[in-house]
């Protein structure tokens, strides 16, 4: 990456994004359909094999969510290919391949706002995407960027093998039609098998004039499809990012300061070199010791034996009370920055004759993913190969070269599954790590893996968060003024701090105030404050980033204006959704299949909450008790608008997947900080829902012909704010932190 792409994504990243893109070198846009690779390639998406298989590029890291099925479907439904002869393979680097969706993430726009500065935005966002090449599986963006790309590189495709039939045939192209990987001429009743097309399509030039299907016409898309990536894993011979064995493998394990900020003042090396298998002991960067063995438990045990005396720094003394109270002094001293002013919420709140206000409060998380964290790497004869589960390969090959002193081009990215993801992959620091030993091993790949328990105390945490709130009501208990200022952390500052140390600033961050300024419903006055908050606790972004927090906030507190108006919750919202019809109808949906309003046995209550993230709209519904004092959860009903949908067994899994992840989170999840260090050092300290205490999860979509939304994270943020609710419906507690633990 050229420095000054480099600073303009740091930029972007810190929310500085539409001013700096007029600063990129001009650059051609790119075509999507990208460059014949080998031959049988039809594109820069689609290999044909001539036995008739179709391999399609896929550009995105496949972590459970099913992309390699959805991103091959979208082409498959083009080409009209058959699906039991459709594979996929992991896509090179390449500009065609930027997920430029990715990075509307960051603009802090409306859902619904076709403005011209909006689409100004979107148009220079696009651009950056294309310039920095940015391959990265985040923000639920895989399908909604691939959407168009990779159904007209299926189309193309299409197209050159009708070409190549009609010049066979002497017939012209427009007779022709396709059906399951088949040309046919049905006024002669001739027909190929696109494998014995390949040869004469690919001499072809890619047709300008391409149609795309319309819903009616579709084949695969909206099927149940069988994920492309489910034999391997059931048989086991699936192959994550732990399970790299290149030839000549040593094994890395490492013995780390654990308090934030703190560095390794000295250590004894004789203890461990003196153990079985051992090779090498040597201080990594300022904060480590690197163990290499020939086996990773002998790694690992002679870590654990080293003498090592650390130097805590001045965050010995952290602890989560004193971030707390920090936060609450940011919070009451900071203007922050505005994300939304509609009206004069101040003025109105000043004169408002019934008034609420509330004060909540989320927790650092950790991302806890199955996969430990790890990383292969080898560097030999001025190259380095990766072997790397990892969101983000443009990241992790940057940050390899760097390391090695090499170029970018230098570097190989081998990109098996992941083990989950989470946001937990989208950091390259076990990247920085395992290269940095590699320079050690005198050629020899190495593989460093990090234990649960490193996992634990060295992640990058979501965000702990506070939202201030305060609501006037009219004499109908309607909202008459709405404010809201949250204070957290700044995900995109710790990030780019962690890239680009030089970039980091403090300056508005969207992905700390999403879900808070994009309020769907209808209320005069609005104001949204965003207050930035640094903790010497690393953050990083988490399933569903800022909303995961807000929704929390936004839909309790909306609760609470139901109450305070005396209002059943679900017609309260209903009421406010008058100029949000989508957002309405999945409302209605959720309440409906939950049957909302019929009654419950004894001991049971409803809870309700709706919000928009990544695209998609979602509600949730909760059936609750409480056992001991302890929240049951019996029941989720979810609704869901994720626009055109393009497989719904995925889909249902993922809202399944979101919920639990969520329900999790709220029920238990809390990063404690004590003495400068993480409490909390495997999963015996941080529960999750189990398979006893799982939920019934129904998942209802809602049939539309909307640009498809993201299905990874929206399923996260109602699941809290929903539980909290249907709480307070049963217990009459109002409970504003999580995790939401016993009700005495």
């Amino acid at each position: 990456m050229k420095r000054r792409h480099v600073l303009i994504a740091g930029a972007a990243l810190g929310g500085g994004l539409v001013a700096l893109v007029a600063a990129l070198p001009a650059l051609p846009p790119p075509s999507r359909l990208g460059d014949t690779r080998t031959l049988g390639g039809l594109n820069g998406w689609v290999k044909l094999l001539p036995d008739g298989r179709v391999v399609v590029a896929v550009p995105r890291s496949e972590m459970g969510q099913g992309v390699h099925t959805a991103l091959a479907m979208l082409v498959a439904e083009e080409l009209d290919a058959d699906w039991s002869q459709v594979s996929i393979e992991a896509a090179p680097p390449d500009r065609i391949y930027a997920n430029t969706a990715l990075l509307l993430n960051t603009l802090p726009l409306q859902s619904d706002d076709d403005s011209l500065l909006a689409r100004v935005a979107k148009a220079s966002v696009e651009r950056l995407g294309y310039a920095l090449s940015l391959q990265v599986t985040g923000g639920s963006s895989s399908v909604r960027d691939a959407w168009q790309p990779m159904r007209l590189a299926g189309a193309s495709a299409r197209s050159m093998l009708v070409r190549a039939a009609a010049a066979r045939w002497k017939v012209e192209a427009a007779e022709c039609r396709t059906e399951k990987g088949i040309v046919q001429h049905p006024a002669s009743g001739r027909s190929a098998r696109y494998g014995e097309l390949v040869a004469e399509a690919s001499a072809l030039e890619a047709s300008t004039d391409l149609r795309l299907k319309k819903p009616a016409e579709f084949r695969l898309i909206g099927k149940p499809l069988a994920r492309i990536d489910l034999p391997a894993k059931v048989d086991g011979s699936a192959a994550y990012g732990i399970d790299a064995r290149p030839e000549g493998l040593v094994y890395a394990a490492l013995r780390r300061c654990p308090v934030f900020g703190g560095k390794v003042r000295r250590f004894d090396a004789a203890p461990a070199l003196a153990m079985r298998g051992v090779k090498l002991v040597f201080a990594l960067g300022d904060d480590a010791v690197a163990v290499v063995a020939d086996r990773w438990w002998r790694a690992r045990q002679a870590a654990a034996a080293l003498n090592v005396e650390f130097d805590e720094g001045p965050n010995a003394g952290l602890d989560s009370a004193a971030i707390s109270a920090q936060l609450r002094r940011d919070l009451d001293a900071g203007s922050g920055t505005g994300f939304r002013s509609d009206g004069d919420a101040a003025k109105v709140l000043a004169g408002a004759h019934r008034r609420i206000d509330a004060l909540y409060e989320v927790p650092f998380l950790a991302h806890a993913a199955m996969e430990p964290i790890n990383c292969t790497a080898q560097v030999a004869h001025g190259k380095v190969t990766l072997w790397n589960s990892t969101q983000a390969p443009i990241f992790a090959r940057w940050r390899a070269a760097q390391v090695a002193g090499v170029d970018i081009e230098a570097v190989t990215l081998n990109l098996p599954y992941l083990g989950g993801g989470f946001g937990r992959r989208l950091e390259v620091d076990m990247v920085e790590q395992a290269v940095g030993i590699a320079l050690k091993t005198g050629g020899a790949p190495v593989k460093l893996v990090w234990t649960r328990e490193d996992d634990f105390a060295h992640d990058v945490y979501r965000p702990a968060a506070l939202a201030r709130f305060s609501a006037a009501l009219d004499a109908a208990g309607r909202p008459l003024a709405w404010s809201n200022r949250v204070c957290a952390p700044s995900v995109s500052r710790d990030t780019v701090a962690r890239l680009l140390p030089a970039l980091a600033a403090d300056m508005p961050d969207k992905n700390q105030i999403e879900g808070a300024f994009e309020l769907p419903y209808a209320i005069p006055n609005v104001s949204v404050r965003q207050i930035r908050s640094n903790t010497p606790v690393p953050v990083g972004s988490w399933r569903s980033v800022g909303h995961s927090y807000n929704a929390f906030f936004t839909e309790c507190f909306m609760d609470e204006l139901a109450h305070a108006a005396g209002q059943d919750p679900f017609d309260y919202r209903r009421a406010l959704l008058g100029k949000k019809p989508r957002h309405r109808a999945v409302l209605e949906l959720a309440a409906a299949k939950a049957a909302w309003g019929q009654p419950l046995p004894a001991g049971r209550a409803r809870g309700i909450a709706l919000h928009e993230s990544f695209g998609s709209i979602v509600a949730e519904v909760v059936e609750v008790s409480l056992v001991d004092g302890w929240p049951r959860v019996h029941r989720v009903v979810c609704a869901v608008d994720c626009g055109i949908v393009v497989n719904p067994d995925t889909v249902e899994a993922q809202m399944q997947g979101g919920i639990v992840f969520g329900l999790s989170a709220a029920l238990h999840g809390r990063v404690t900080i004590a003495k400068g260090r993480v409490v909390q050092a495997n999963f015996p300290d941080y529960e999750l829902v189990r398979m006893a205490t799982m939920p019934v999860i129904e998942t209802h979509i809602v049939a539309s012909n909307a640009a498809p939304g993201g299905v990874g994270e929206p399923g996260t943020p109602p699941i809290a704010p929903a539980l909290a609710n249907a709480l307070f419906a049963l217990s009459g507690k109002r409970i504003r932190e999580l995790p939401l633990g016993r009700i005495a």
